[in-house]
């Protein structure tokens, strides 16, 4: 089965396994291309316009009524805490989702352009509403249902947000800040029961008529707007086409998923994040496939055990503190018969828990890095060998290189920053800004190339490999340390369930490497001083001895940000006076 995105005068096609490339009309195939290269002639360039939901969904919806997919495997299939469960063909995605798009642009009034703020765990309602979004040319910006009041008041003002969609459980927190958002004008609320000054989604849905007829979005008009996490400042608003998410993502459903029509992908993250976008909307919908759903509030080990043993599951894509959370269950006691593929990104993956993993279920965990600016960087796939460590090899259309301050690219082996070649074309699946800040927007590039912040270095065949944020690194008697080498260390001691490292500062030495620990529970009522020395033993034998931590702390938790990433930076102002 393969998706045709349609250009004037050839057809876009993308095929599980296979590269990018053109057919003419006459269906002879041509050599794989690049859409962003200056010097291919027009009909082979990105087409002007776009809509993921016309131009993807409805051609999957067409498929199904051809009898070139079959609906037996939904598109969404949704399942709550409660045992029910929603079951959508393409069919009936697109039926739903225009009712929605009725609802946004005539109930709520709202036009293309405008955005639209959506903060709602994962129910069905939020596929809909976001695909509204779509249709109806609205920016759509996800928000974390962790919020607070005043994380949503800092969203919607500085996003100017003219609407926002949410559920019981945040209505009290956007009304004690509403009085302070002078662009928001309407306020819906997805319920069984109303809310003085709110509209009711579902009243209002049952009401709509389906005939809307989806905007022709240009290629590069906002479709989606996403807050960073940061570790520093206020979140940043990264800004996405609709060609960047609807076109650019294909690679992570094609090459990082392995999806196909048949295949029934669950990822676990929150609606908030754009890894949400990879691996439970654009990605899986691109190929055909199936986007599976659990309505749990929180992640539970056994929860997620049961429902991959329960339901035909065959992508699993999680964190790695996800799958440390799983190897400590005795997975002996369930079966995993149709899961056959499992990803990790949001975070390097250890080796060991990697190795675990496969010994425990014969399944390998194919890492994959991006960021919320980029889509998908560098991921791991069947085609490659792994290498337990790597984020694997880069994704077309990226050009990866590790570069000095300078701009040189760097030789196998040496560290630098990871950087994305954008010049003399830039990539179409990258950021289109941050909004409202062009000098952070500008900020992120050097030379020819795009700036990830990250620092790593490519080996000899090619694989990139993940030392930690530019910022993290450590500088020690002359020597450069990444936190994640003492973290990947420490994690493969019993007695570390989770770690951070940081520089600290040392009157001999300038600075020197600090663990933060919380102990796994059989280890808590151990030695603290014999547990230090153990640890940096088993440190000395696993890695360097120079990386080493000098100074230990256990600790009951560590400080994360809203979507669960450590704030090294935090603990490091702690370490050096800052806060």
């Amino acid at each position: 089965m393969r998706l045709l995105l349609k250009f004037p005068n050839f057809k876009f096609v993308w095929m599980p396994k296979a590269s990018c490339r053109l057919f003419s009309k006459h269906g002879r195939r041509c050599a794989p291309i690049n859409v962003s290269d200056p010097e291919l002639p027009d009909v082979y360039k990105m087409p002007e316009y776009f809509n993921f939901a016309h131009d993807v969904l409805d051609k999957w919806t067409q498929l199904e009524k051809d009898g070139r997919r079959s609906s037996s495997n939904p598109a969404l299939w949704w399942v709550g805490g409660k045992g029910d469960e929603v079951k959508w063909s393409f069919e009936e995605l697109g039926l739903l989702s225009r009712k929605a798009a009725t609802v946004l642009s005539a109930a709520c009034g709202l036009k293309r352009g405008d955005r639209l703020m959506v903060i709602l765990p994962r129910i069905p309602e939020w596929w809909l509403i976001t695909v509204g979004c779509i249709r109806t040319g609205i920016v759509f910006i996800p928000a974390t249902t962790q919020l607070r009041a005043n994380d949503i008041l800092y969203r919607l003002q500085s996003s100017e947000a003219k609407c926002i969609i949410t559920n019981d459980m945040l209505a009290p927190a956007v009304d004690s800040v509403v009085s302070k958002c002078q662009f928001l004008k309407t306020k819906v609320i997805v319920s069984e029961g109303n809310r003085d000054g709110w509209l009711n989604f579902n009243d209002l849905f049952r009401a709509a008529p389906g005939d809307h007829t989806p905007v022709k979005t240009k290629h590069h008009e906002p479709m989606v707007i996403y807050f960073t996490s940061g570790t520093t400042g206020y979140p940043k608003m990264v800004e996405h086409s609709c060609s960047s998410f609807g076109i650019g993502l294909t690679g992570v459903g094609r090459l990082w998923l392995c999806s196909s029509p048949s295949s029934v992908i669950w990822g676990l993250s929150d609606t908030g994040w754009v890894k949400f976008a990879y691996t439970s909307f654009f990605s899986p919908w691109i190929q055909g496939s199936c986007v599976f759903a659990h309505g749990m509030l929180q992640f539970q080990a056994k929860t997620i055990l049961n429902t991959l043993s329960r339901f035909p599951i065959t992508t699993l894509c999680g964190t790695p503190t996800l799958y440390r959370m799983l190897i400590q269950q005795d997975l002996t006691s369930y079966r995993f018969m149709s899961l056959e593929h499992c990803v990790s990104g949001g975070e390097p993956n250890n080796p060991e828990v990697m190795k675990q993993w496969k010994s425990k279920t014969g399944l390998d965990i194919y890492e994959g890095y991006g960021q919320t600016e980029t889509v998908l960087v560098c991921c791991s796939s069947r085609e490659m060998k792994i290498k337990p460590g790597a984020i694997g090899k880069p994704v077309a259309p990226y050009d990866v290189q590790i570069i000095d301050e300078n701009c040189n690219t760097l030789p196998p082996g040496e560290e630098g920053d990871i950087a994305l070649r954008i010049k003399p074309t830039r990539p179409f699946c990258l950021f289109s800004r941050y909004v409202g800040d062009p000098e952070k927007t500008a900020a992120t590039e050097r030379g020819d190339f795009y700036i990830t912040g990250d620092r790593g270095f490519k080996d000899e065949d090619g694989y990139i490999w993940f030392v930690g944020r530019a910022d993290d690194i450590i500088l020690s008697s002359g020597y450069r340390i990444g936190p994640f080498e003492v973290e990947h260390a420490l994690m493969e001691h019993p007695a570390v369930a989770e770690s951070a490292v940081v520089s600290s500062p040392d009157p001999i030495r300038g600075e020197v490497v600090k663990a933060f620990i919380v102990l796994s529970p059989n280890y808590t009522s151990h030695d603290p001083e014999k547990l230090t020395l153990e640890l940096q033993e088993h440190v000395k034998k696993v890695t360097a001895p120079y990386k080493y931590p000098r100074k230990v702390e256990f600790v009951e938790h560590l400080p994360k940000t809203i979507s669960g990433k450590v704030q090294r930076k935090q603990l490091r102002n702690k370490e050096w006076g800052k806060i």
